[in-house]
């Protein structure tokens, strides 16, 4: 287990790791930086740096995890990659629902194979499936999801690139908002945010708002207008 920096989740899990570019919020992956940081570093899941990866002996750890964790599911790399066989994606969800103690978070900006994926996985209550929309071109990736009988089922607008009007959130438990971070980071402007933040008021969605990003994140924070937005869905767990 790797406990976590990212503000939403608790640790991570990383059976795969490495990835490709899909979309315009993957320009300046920070999984990627990551990775080769890692390769440079000499550690052995990384020895390919970037590259699509799968790790079977990572499948089990969550199994040793006593206590209960929030955890997002290959935080580097994306879960349903092309890369990724379908058998070891259900190896994925078997461990998941075995370790019903924990909340797993799965996200992913290749909805599409998820959504065709989804009737030979088992969506036990403790997995939480997401999807990331960096702009309002990829909207469809939200019906790709509906499409998903996850228990929990979450938008991460992040990076946010642009305004993303009139979201179909019905049948969505939670949106994360925030914006790039680190070089060349491009910027979200706010009136993006507050109206993702008044659509989810609107329709009784959980809102969680990360941050401003930029060079220096920390110094931008995470208070919009004045506010914290921390909003987490209630944990769920699989029975066992």
């Amino acid at each position: 287990m790797a406990s976590s920096r990212i503000e939403w989740t608790e640790s991570t899990w990383n059976p795969v790791t490495g990835c490709t570019k899909i979309s315009p919020g993957c320009d300046h992956c920070y999984a990627e930086r990551m990775a080769m940081r890692l390769q440079a570093m000499g550690q052995p899941n990384y020895v390919d740096g970037f590259k699509p990866s799968l790790h079977p002996h990572v499948l089990d750890y969550p199994l040793h995890w006593k206590k209960s964790q929030v955890i997002f599911v290959n935080s580097m790399s994306d879960t349903f990659h092309s890369s990724v066989p379908d058998v070891f994606i259900q190896k994925i969800f078997s461990v998941m629902e075995e370790a019903h103690w924990h909340s797993f978070q799965v996200l992913t900006k290749r909805s599409r194979r998820a959504m065709t994926m989804a009737k030979e996985l088992t969506w036990s209550p403790n997995i939480w499936m997401g999807v990331t929309i960096e702009n309002q071109d990829y909207k469809s990736r939200i019906d790709h999801l509906l499409e998903i009988p996850a228990a929990v089922r979450f938008l991460s607008l992040e990076p946010l690139l642009g305004p993303v009007p009139k979201m179909n959130l019905k049948g969505i438990d939670w949106v994360i908002v925030g914006g790039e971070s680190g070089p060349g980071s491009r910027p979200m402007e706010k009136e993006w945010v507050c109206d993702i933040r008044d659509q989810c008021c609107e329709a009784g969605v959980k809102f969680f708002f990360k941050q401003w990003g930029g060079v220096n994140k920390k110094k931008a924070g995470r208070l919009l207008d004045g506010i914290l937005y921390d909003d987490m869905p209630e944990q769920q767990q699989a029975t066992g």
